[in-house]
């Protein structure tokens, strides 16, 4: 599988021998029902239009990419790994083996390899990354920054999308369904209590508010007065400044002029800035 650039340390390097696997015939063909899910699989759901393509595609091309297994408890059965869209969609389209690699994980690897591939791919919602970073965390005693050297982001990158986890079920169902982006659930998270999240998530929705004038309005709920009037940016300054925020793990503004413009990335304590400077250097 080709590692994207910057992200951790890829799915080859963690399961050794992954490339030569290949190269020295250890590709394996075993039967699709002696396949059972990764308990650990950060995504929890499937885009039914995608993976109907991807069934199109299997049924007319076949499993062209291997998935990675780990043998189960039971002799002649494999827990997956990597690989859960192919499997399913191998299944839709009516195939009784397919391709696997067959390696030795632990249950931290198998939590450690899914995340990655799905991060790879773009797979998860935020809030499906948030609680494999949950469970990095609690269950495996990772820190903020291990998680991160593992899957290639900033400490405060991890740390906040660890924060939408504390969002009331109200919010993480909009988050999910779609109906509000990561930028909203971010700021309603400087609001104190779930009543206020939830009453200015109706507000939202009402009003079909971007992120500025979410964090307009909280700023309003919470009694911070603006230095001066808001002015709502266009819709290509918001996706740039969404961008920019999913990227560097913060807030960030940005102000267009007749010729040039201001962009302010902000920060909240050293450790912050310094997670920032190497994310702009490196």
């Amino acid at each position: 599988m080709p590692q994207r650039s910057g992200l951790g340390r890829g799915l080859d390097s963690l399961i050794p021998g992954s490339e030569s696997a290949s190269e020295a015939g250890g590709i394996n063909q075993v039967p699709v029902d002696s396949i059972q899910p990764n308990p650990r699989q950060p995504r929890i759901r499937m885009d039914p239009a995608e993976l109907s393509e991807l069934t199109e595609s299997i049924r007319e091309h076949g499993v062209l990419q291997p998935l990675i297994v780990t043998p189960a408890e039971q002799d002649g059965n494999y827990v997956l790994i990597a690989g859960e869209r192919r499997l399913e969609a191998a299944r839709s389209a009516g195939f009784k083996r397919v391709p696997v690699i067959i390696r030795e994980a632990s249950d931290e690897q198998r939590l450690e390899l899914a995340l990655i591939e799905n991060i790879q791919r773009a797979d998860l919602s935020p809030l499906e990354e948030a609680d494999a970073y949950r469970q990095l965390a609690e269950d495996f005693k990772l820190s903020h920054e291990e998680i991160a050297l593992k899957v290639g982001k900033s400490r405060v990158a991890v740390t906040n999308t660890l924060r939408l986890l504390r969002l009331p079920d109200g919010v993480k169902n909009a988050l999910v369904e779609g109906r509000i982006f990561e930028g909203h659930a971010r700021a309603l998270l400087s609001l104190p209590t779930p009543e206020a999240q939830a009453a200015a998530l109706r507000t939202i929705l009402a009003k079909d508010l971007n992120v500025r004038q979410v964090e307009a309005l909280v700023k309003k709920i919470t009694g911070e007065k603006p230095k001066r009037s808001v002015k709502f940016p266009s819709p290509e300054i918001s996706e740039i400044e969404e961008k920019l925020r999913a990227s560097l793990g913060t807030k960030v503004s940005l102000q267009a002029g007749k010729n040039g413009g201001r962009l302010t990335v902000y920060y909240y304590s050293e450790e912050e800035l310094e997670a920032i400077l190497v994310r702009l250097l490196d």
